[in-house]
């Protein structure tokens, strides 16, 4: 082949190849960043410690510093729950997060991926930098068939966690007023939010006709209270601002006139999982 067709074959090439490069780094087509949880990989995964605490086959706690109460026994929390050293409760701020952990380094371990929610807290848990202290029900879930209570032997467990979106099919958020609640302080559970599953920030407006947000405080776990030190005017409606992704939905009226604390009421909304 004489060198001129080959001079102009190699020039092409750089081209084609320069080309390339460029409109993939112009665009940024990253798979991975379109979609994390379906491009997820053996990357994504991090150590972590892991123990039991409360009945073997139990929810641990009975809602735990969250304040989640009964309903971490029931559907469809179904006893998956866990309590976080300070890095995963993160003061409150992390109750409702969801993620999946794994464990492989012991002979009784599964191997299966399996989600918990965080619903209480740890503090004495700080070996690690990251421990998840699992209900009973949870520890034995990573175990092989009937070697559950072998698993729960161990001790303090090494595994892999990584954070997931959190998703409650057909189910909507739920603010179960406090007890203490009267007519001049508000505050509620915060229960149920798909996606980050846990909330940097929520607001509160009074009756539909006013137009101000007032900022609500996170009292402790996942109830958020405001004293407003004079009447308060139903229905209320309740603005929630997710912690990492910042989305924000509104239940627009969810509190109505004439609410009683210890009450649960049910939106009709919640965030895209």
């Amino acid at each position: 082949m004489p060198f001129t067709s080959l001079r102009n074959m190699f020039s092409l090439f750089n081209f084609l190849a320069t080309f390339s490069l460029l409109f993939n780094s112009c665009y940024g087509f990253y798979p991975k960043l379109l979609n994390a949880s379906l491009a997820a990989s053996e990357s994504d995964w991090s150590p972590a410690g892991a123990t039991w605490y409360g009945n073997p086959t139990g929810a641990g706690s009975d809602g735990g510093a969250s304040g989640y109460g009964s309903t971490v026994e029931q559907a469809p929390l179904s006893a998956m729950v866990s309590a976080g050293n300070p890095s995963l409760f993160k003061s409150g701020k992390g109750c409702g997060a969801c993620y999946e952990v794994k464990c492989t380094t012991n002979s009784a371990c599964s191997g299966n991926l399996m989600t918990v929610v965080i619903t209480d807290e740890c503090p004495g848990c700080v070996s690690e930098s990251v421990h998840f202290d699992l209900s009973g029900t949870a520890f034995g879930a990573m175990a092989k068939s009937g070697q559950a209570e072998q698993l729960r032997n161990v001790g303090v467990l090494q595994i892999q966690y990584r954070k997931v979106e959190c998703n409650y099919p057909g189910m909507t958020i739920t603010f179960h007023v406090d007890s203490g609640s009267n007519p001049n302080y508000f505050a509620t559970l915060v229960e149920y939010e798909n996606g980050d599953g846990d909330l940097s920030s929520v607001d509160l407006k009074q009756a539909l006709d006013s137009d101000s947000w007032q900022p609500m405080q996170q009292s402790w776990g996942a109830v958020w209270k405001l004293d407003a030190g004079s009447k308060l005017r139903a229905p209320f409606s309740i603005r929630l601002t997710s912690l990492y992704s910042r989305k924000t939905i509104v239940a627009t009226g969810v509190i109505p006139a004439g609410w009683e604390p210890g009450k649960t009421y049910r939106s009709v909304v919640n965030f895209n999982a």
